[in-house]
């Protein structure tokens, strides 16, 4: 895989919030430590959602959660169009899921949020976990501007996706403890 140019990447920073209210929330930061979107989850909507905005307020991505469906299926929007989904599939043992977002492929360890996306064979952005931080942090390193917007949701997806699973493992633990 060809990776990319240091002189023409972005550097984004995604903290996420312990607990808030009004729900779940992020703030997406670049390097400077200015705000370039908030990510504000819903509390008690169904579906649950994330609503990804721009500094001027607009929602420029959607992250859903589909309501009835017997595996998770996470859909993100930009307007009203899907334009990526991570799945679940049945598996046996260890968790499976399929991100289908436009033709991007998704290599490394996205469970733990140190991965890489490529389109085309081309490394288009990489993200890694940060450690020693309240709450989760990502690092988001994007090449093609044209895709931030996508890849800041597919991260936010991504964490979704990781959250409701530990959050199902540690409830079905504390079942089998009771």
């Amino acid at each position: 895989m060809r990776t990319y140019n240091a002189d023409s990447m972005k550097q984004l920073y995604i903290k996420q919030k312990m607990f808030t209210f009004g729900g779940e929330q992020f703030t997406v930061t670049d390097g400077a430590q200015r705000p370039v979107y908030t990510v504000e989850g819903s509390f008690l909507q169904i579906p649950k959602s994330f609503s990804i905005r721009d500094v001027n307020g607009f929602e420029v991505a959607r992250v859903e959660k589909k309501t009835f469906s017997w595996l998770p299926h996470f859909s993100v929007f930009m307007g009203d169009a899907e334009v990526a989904a991570i799945d679940q599939e049945f598996s046996f043992f260890r968790p499976r899921y399929r991100i289908d977002a436009q033709g991007l492929a998704i290599e490394g360890d996205w469970w733990d949020m140190n991965f890489t996306v490529s389109r085309n064979g081309v490394q288009v952005a990489a993200i890694t976990q940060r450690w020693l931080s309240w709450g989760d942090s990502y690092e988001v390193t994007i090449v093609e501007d044209a895709l931030e917007t996508l890849i800041v949701a597919l991260v936010v997806a991504i964490d979704k996706v990781k959250a409701d699973r530990d959050s199902s493992s540690a409830s079905s633990a504390a079942s089998s403890v009771a």
